[in-house]
């Protein structure tokens, strides 16, 4: 899999544009829980296009950015660092991390578990 990385405020604004669908500049910058300037802001989304994970459409006077990296392969990337940098390849000491968490709703591991029992199913 190829890596994807994001600083922080990259990640910030990718996010709004995965839960959002896409959005100006503008409509990032609202939804940002930093005030930032509107050129910073603007400055985080045309790196981000540089590196591929973005694409703009005119729309009136403004762009329209659109992620072109879907939110699961980012996921996938961060967790891969994640695993090796924090538990040392281990995903079951990551997993382990993960479960110990009280403040996981049952509903939530309940889920996990039924996504794991299919997971086993499928390697029999």
């Amino acid at each position: 899999m190829e890596e994807i990385y994001f600083t922080p405020r990259e990640l910030d604004v990718m996010s709004i544009l995965w839960r959002g669908g896409s959005g100006t500049v503008a409509e990032v910058k609202e939804q940002l829980s930093e005030e930032l300037a509107y050129t910073s802001v603007l400055s985080a989304l045309q790196t981000l296009e540089e590196k591929g994970f973005v694409r703009h459409e005119p729309e009136g006077r403004a762009y329209r950015y659109y992620a072109t990296v879907e939110q699961e392969a980012a996921g996938g990337s961060a967790l891969t660092r994640i695993r090796e940098a924090i538990f040392h390849g281990s995903a079951e000491r990551m997993f382990a991390q993960l479960v110990s968490d009280r403040a996981l709703p049952r509903e939530e591991l309940e889920r996990m578990r039924r996504l794991l029992a299919e997971r086993l199913k499928e390697d029999s």
